[in-house]
Protein backbone atom coordinates (compact mmCIF):
# COMPACT_ATOMS: atom_id res chain seq x y z
CA UNK A 1 0.00 0.00 0.00
CA UNK A 2 1.40 3.06 -0.54
CA UNK A 3 1.70 6.12 2.01
CA UNK A 4 -0.19 9.73 1.52
CA UNK A 5 0.46 12.71 3.47
CA UNK A 6 -2.74 13.40 4.60
CA UNK A 7 -3.37 17.45 6.09
CA UNK A 8 -6.71 16.45 7.13
CA UNK A 9 -9.88 14.37 6.39
CA UNK A 10 -13.44 15.65 7.02
CA UNK A 11 -16.33 15.52 6.09
CA UNK A 12 -19.44 14.73 5.49
CA UNK A 13 -20.32 18.28 4.54
CA UNK A 14 -21.54 19.94 0.89
CA UNK A 15 -18.86 20.60 -1.81
CA UNK A 16 -18.23 24.62 -1.54
CA UNK A 17 -17.32 25.24 -5.16
CA UNK A 18 -17.48 24.34 -8.85
CA UNK A 19 -19.23 22.07 -11.28
CA UNK A 20 -19.93 19.74 -7.77
CA UNK A 21 -20.90 22.89 -5.43
CA UNK A 22 -23.69 21.75 -2.59
CA UNK A 23 -22.85 17.77 -3.47
CA UNK A 24 -22.69 15.70 -0.10
CA UNK A 25 -18.56 14.56 0.05
CA UNK A 26 -15.79 13.97 2.30
CA UNK A 27 -12.43 15.56 1.67
CA UNK A 28 -8.91 14.08 1.91
CA UNK A 29 -6.92 16.95 1.89
CA UNK A 30 -3.07 15.77 1.45
CA UNK A 31 -0.18 17.98 2.67
CA UNK A 32 2.44 19.67 0.05
CA UNK A 33 2.04 21.83 -3.14
CA UNK A 34 4.03 22.82 -5.70
CA UNK A 35 2.76 26.52 -6.19
CA UNK A 36 2.85 29.55 -3.06
CA UNK A 37 0.06 31.31 -4.23
CA UNK A 38 0.09 34.72 -2.90
CA UNK A 39 -3.67 34.45 -2.01
CA UNK A 40 -3.92 30.64 -0.98
CA UNK A 41 -6.32 29.62 1.03
CA UNK A 42 -5.54 26.62 2.68
CA UNK A 43 -1.85 27.20 3.52
CA UNK A 44 -2.25 24.99 6.69
CA UNK A 45 -1.85 22.17 3.44
CA UNK A 46 0.71 23.92 1.49
CA UNK A 47 3.46 25.85 3.78
CA UNK A 48 6.02 23.79 4.72
CA UNK A 49 5.71 25.64 8.16
CA UNK A 50 2.72 23.04 8.71
CA UNK A 51 4.42 19.68 7.67
CA UNK A 52 4.85 18.46 11.17
CA UNK A 53 0.69 18.54 11.32
CA UNK A 54 0.57 16.52 8.19
CA UNK A 55 0.40 12.61 8.85
CA UNK A 56 1.67 9.97 6.91
CA UNK A 57 -0.95 7.37 6.32
CA UNK A 58 -1.31 4.06 4.78
CA UNK A 59 -3.98 4.23 1.88
CA UNK A 60 -6.12 1.48 3.73
CA UNK A 61 -6.00 3.94 6.51
CA UNK A 62 -7.22 6.84 4.86
CA UNK A 63 -9.69 4.55 3.08
CA UNK A 64 -10.79 3.51 6.71
CA UNK A 65 -11.18 7.08 7.67
CA UNK A 66 -13.57 7.97 4.55
CA UNK A 67 -15.71 5.08 5.13
CA UNK A 68 -16.09 5.64 8.73
CA UNK A 69 -16.90 9.84 8.20
CA UNK A 70 -19.45 7.99 5.29
CA UNK A 71 -21.08 5.45 7.45
CA UNK A 72 -20.03 3.61 4.78
CA UNK A 73 -22.35 5.11 2.07
CA UNK A 74 -20.45 5.51 -0.91
CA UNK A 75 -21.04 9.46 -1.78
CA UNK A 76 -18.18 11.33 -3.81
CA UNK A 77 -14.55 11.93 -2.22
CA UNK A 78 -12.84 15.12 -3.16
CA UNK A 79 -8.90 14.49 -3.28
CA UNK A 80 -7.68 18.62 -2.63
CA UNK A 81 -4.65 19.85 -1.08
CA UNK A 82 -2.43 21.60 -1.62
CA UNK A 83 -1.86 20.20 -4.82
CA UNK A 84 -3.47 16.51 -4.56
CA UNK A 85 -1.48 15.59 -7.79
CA UNK A 86 2.00 15.29 -6.27
CA UNK A 87 0.71 12.07 -4.07
CA UNK A 88 0.20 8.36 -5.18
CA UNK A 89 -3.40 8.52 -4.61
CA UNK A 90 -3.97 6.10 -7.76
CA UNK A 91 -4.42 2.85 -5.00
CA UNK A 92 -7.31 4.94 -2.92
CA UNK A 93 -9.40 5.30 -6.01
CA UNK A 94 -9.11 1.63 -7.23
CA UNK A 95 -10.25 0.77 -3.46
CA UNK A 96 -13.10 3.12 -3.53
CA UNK A 97 -14.44 2.64 -6.56
CA UNK A 98 -15.53 -0.75 -6.85
CA UNK A 99 -17.55 0.09 -3.53
CA UNK A 100 -19.11 2.63 -5.39
CA UNK A 101 -17.58 5.84 -4.34
CA UNK A 102 -17.05 8.64 -6.79
CA UNK A 103 -13.57 10.66 -6.55
CA UNK A 104 -12.85 13.95 -7.30
CA UNK A 105 -10.05 16.05 -7.98
CA UNK A 106 -8.89 19.78 -8.36
CA UNK A 107 -5.40 20.54 -9.15
CA UNK A 108 -3.81 23.74 -10.94
CA UNK A 109 -2.44 21.20 -13.20
CA UNK A 110 1.24 21.40 -13.03
CA UNK A 111 1.75 17.62 -12.47
CA UNK A 112 0.15 14.51 -14.49
CA UNK A 113 0.19 11.24 -13.20
CA UNK A 114 -1.30 8.20 -15.18
CA UNK A 115 -4.12 7.79 -12.96
CA UNK A 116 -6.07 10.84 -13.22
CA UNK A 117 -8.57 8.52 -16.05
CA UNK A 118 -9.55 6.57 -12.50
CA UNK A 119 -11.04 9.58 -11.14
CA UNK A 120 -14.82 10.90 -12.18
CA UNK A 121 -14.35 14.76 -12.13
CA UNK A 122 -10.71 16.51 -12.56
CA UNK A 123 -11.20 19.89 -11.94
CA UNK A 124 -8.77 22.27 -13.51
CA UNK A 125 -7.46 25.69 -12.00
CA UNK A 126 -4.51 27.31 -13.54
CA UNK A 127 -3.79 30.19 -11.26
CA UNK A 128 -3.94 33.80 -12.40
CA UNK A 129 -1.79 36.52 -12.31
CA UNK A 130 -2.67 37.72 -8.96
CA UNK A 131 -1.37 34.14 -7.42
CA UNK A 132 2.36 35.36 -8.57
CA UNK A 133 2.62 32.18 -9.83
CA UNK A 134 3.30 31.22 -14.06
CA UNK A 135 1.35 28.50 -15.74
CA UNK A 136 2.86 25.95 -17.87
CA UNK A 137 0.55 25.27 -20.34
CA UNK A 138 1.93 22.21 -22.03
CA UNK A 139 2.18 20.33 -18.77
CA UNK A 140 -1.49 21.74 -18.57
CA UNK A 141 -2.50 19.91 -21.68
CA UNK A 142 -0.78 16.57 -20.48
CA UNK A 143 -3.06 16.92 -17.18
CA UNK A 144 -6.31 17.12 -19.60
CA UNK A 145 -4.83 14.83 -22.24
CA UNK A 146 -4.21 11.89 -18.57
CA UNK A 147 -7.90 12.43 -17.62
CA UNK A 148 -8.62 10.68 -20.76
CA UNK A 149 -12.79 9.92 -20.25
CA UNK A 150 -12.91 11.38 -17.10
CA UNK A 151 -15.32 14.82 -16.70
CA UNK A 152 -12.87 17.62 -16.97
CA UNK A 153 -13.72 21.23 -15.95
CA UNK A 154 -12.24 24.66 -15.45
CA UNK A 155 -12.09 26.36 -12.54
CA UNK A 156 -10.70 30.31 -12.59
CA UNK A 157 -10.44 32.45 -9.52
CA UNK A 158 -10.46 36.33 -10.60
CA UNK A 159 -10.21 38.72 -7.94
CA UNK A 160 -9.47 41.46 -10.36
CA UNK A 161 -9.50 43.12 -13.70
CA UNK A 162 -5.90 41.62 -14.77
CA UNK A 163 -7.16 37.96 -13.60
CA UNK A 164 -10.25 38.60 -15.56
CA UNK A 165 -8.95 39.22 -18.90
CA UNK A 166 -6.19 36.15 -18.19
CA UNK A 167 -8.95 33.83 -17.59
CA UNK A 168 -10.69 35.17 -20.61
CA UNK A 169 -7.40 33.64 -22.80
CA UNK A 170 -7.08 31.03 -20.63
CA UNK A 171 -10.87 29.92 -21.49
CA UNK A 172 -10.41 30.40 -25.14
CA UNK A 173 -7.44 27.66 -25.18
CA UNK A 174 -9.92 25.48 -23.74
CA UNK A 175 -13.78 26.67 -25.59
CA UNK A 176 -15.09 22.62 -24.75
CA UNK A 177 -14.14 22.53 -21.58
CA UNK A 178 -17.29 23.66 -18.91
CA UNK A 179 -15.87 26.94 -17.56
CA UNK A 180 -16.56 27.95 -13.84
CA UNK A 181 -15.79 31.31 -12.52
CA UNK A 182 -15.08 32.20 -8.90
CA UNK A 183 -14.41 35.59 -6.83
CA UNK A 184 -10.76 35.22 -4.89
CA UNK A 185 -11.14 35.38 -0.95
CA UNK A 186 -10.15 38.67 0.02
CA UNK A 187 -8.56 37.58 3.41
CA UNK A 188 -6.54 34.23 3.43
CA UNK A 189 -5.08 33.14 6.80
CA UNK A 190 -2.06 34.82 7.13
CA UNK A 191 0.74 31.61 7.62
CA UNK A 192 0.76 31.57 11.40
CA UNK A 193 -3.07 31.00 11.60
CA UNK A 194 -5.12 28.07 11.21
CA UNK A 195 -8.49 30.22 10.72
CA UNK A 196 -9.30 33.88 10.45
CA UNK A 197 -12.05 36.07 9.83
CA UNK A 198 -13.16 37.16 6.28
CA UNK A 199 -14.34 40.49 4.70
CA UNK A 200 -17.39 38.92 3.36
CA UNK A 201 -18.93 42.27 1.52
CA UNK A 202 -15.16 42.34 -0.68
CA UNK A 203 -15.94 38.68 -1.42
CA UNK A 204 -19.62 39.53 -2.22
CA UNK A 205 -18.64 43.32 -4.49
CA UNK A 206 -15.58 40.65 -5.73
CA UNK A 207 -18.68 38.11 -6.70
CA UNK A 208 -21.64 41.58 -7.82
CA UNK A 209 -18.77 43.00 -10.14
CA UNK A 210 -17.53 39.81 -12.06
CA UNK A 211 -21.42 39.38 -12.61
CA UNK A 212 -21.83 42.60 -14.11
CA UNK A 213 -18.10 42.58 -15.78
CA UNK A 214 -19.12 38.97 -18.08
CA UNK A 215 -22.94 40.39 -18.90
CA UNK A 216 -21.03 43.80 -20.05
CA UNK A 217 -18.80 41.80 -22.17
CA UNK A 218 -21.68 39.28 -23.18
CA UNK A 219 -19.07 36.55 -21.84
CA UNK A 220 -21.91 33.54 -21.21
CA UNK A 221 -19.65 30.66 -21.33
CA UNK A 222 -18.45 30.82 -17.18
CA UNK A 223 -20.74 29.85 -14.65
CA UNK A 224 -20.12 32.42 -11.61
CA UNK A 225 -20.15 30.99 -8.37
CA UNK A 226 -18.94 31.76 -5.05
CA UNK A 227 -17.41 29.86 -2.31
CA UNK A 228 -20.63 28.65 -0.93
CA UNK A 229 -18.36 27.24 2.04
CA UNK A 230 -16.99 30.55 2.63
CA UNK A 231 -20.45 32.15 2.79
CA UNK A 232 -21.68 29.90 5.63
CA UNK A 233 -18.34 28.94 7.36
CA UNK A 234 -15.38 31.43 6.53
CA UNK A 235 -12.11 30.41 6.26
CA UNK A 236 -12.58 27.66 9.17
CA UNK A 237 -11.22 24.47 8.22
CA UNK A 238 -12.92 21.16 8.22
CA UNK A 239 -16.12 21.97 6.69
Amino acid sequence: MSTLRIAEIFGPTIQGEGALIGLPTVFVRAGGCDYRCRWCDSLHAVDNAHRHGWTPMETRHVWAKVRELSGEVPLTVSLSGGNPAIQPFRALIETGKPEGYRFAMETQGSVARDWFDLLDMLVLSPKPPSSGETVDWARFEECLEAAGPARCVLKIVVFDEEDYLWAKAAAARFPTLPLYLQPGNHTPPPPEALDAAIDMEGILQRMRWLVDRTAEDRWFAPHILPQLHVLLWGNRRGV
